[in-house]
């Protein structure tokens, strides 16, 4: 990503200012950054939640999410 910024910079430098299209290029390139580490850490979060459900429940200390079974919703 880094990589790809600086290239962008020394192409630019030739020109007054960036245009409307290597902004544009720039907002998708964070954007997929963001849905890539937003998907990636959605599973481990949950899985954490899940366990602590999970040892919640094994434990003997029930509360309603896990009297209704909803554990690995």
């Amino acid at each position: 990503m880094i990589a790809y910024v600086r290239k962008l910079r020394r192409h630019a430098k030739g020109d007054d200012g960036a245009s409307a299209v290597e902004y544009g290029l720039l907002v998708a390139a964070i954007a997929a950054v963001i849905v890539v580490v937003v998907f990636a850490l959605g599973g481990l979060v949950k899985g954490k939640f899940n366990k602590a459900c999970n040892g919640i429940d094994t434990n003997g200390h029930t509360t309603s999410a896990t009297a209704a079974g909803n554990c690995t919703n």
